[in-house]
């Protein structure tokens, strides 16, 4: 059951702090990432599309949306996990999905681990599907 206190709303700087640690406690950063550079690096690009729940005045849940003209991209979708199957990642991806729409973006891709099924199983109730793609990666700047 979602929240009735639940907000949607564009990241602040004052929410750097906090959004680091929920992504540290969803697992989702890694040693090739510092999530400050990551946080700086959006907020140089549609920084509005830098989304935060917020619930009694805590950050409950985070995403990063993105648009480069030919599809849309979710990175660092985290829902503090005492806050999970609450319905926060579902309003983040409906607010994310509603700013790309907005933008033109015709699909929106995303990736998984592979050994994260229950996040697999959370985008394909989204209408998220597996695609026969390799996904392959370049580091231009180390962190």
């Amino acid at each position: 059951m979602l929240q009735p206190n639940l907000q949607i709303r564009p990241y602040r700087a004052a929410d750097e702090l906090a959004v680091i640690a929920l992504w540290l406690a969803c697992d989702l950063v890694r040693p090739q990432n510092d999530p400050k550079k990551d946080i700086a690096r959006k907020l140089r690009v549609n920084p509005e599309w830098f989304l935060v729940a917020e619930a009694g005045g805590r950050i409950v849940g985070a995403v990063m949306a993105g648009y480069e003209g030919h599809r849309g991209w979710i990175n660092y979708l985290a829902v503090d996990p005492a806050q999970r199957r609450a319905g926060v990642g579902r309003a983040l991806m409906v607010e994310a999905e509603r700013v790309l729409r907005a933008a033109g973006c015709p699909k929106i891709n995303l990736q998984v681990r592979p050994e994260n099924k229950d996040v697999t199983a959370f985008y394909a109730a989204l209408g998220f599907s597996v695609e026969g793609a390799i996904s392959l990666g370049k580091r231009l700047v180390t962190d």
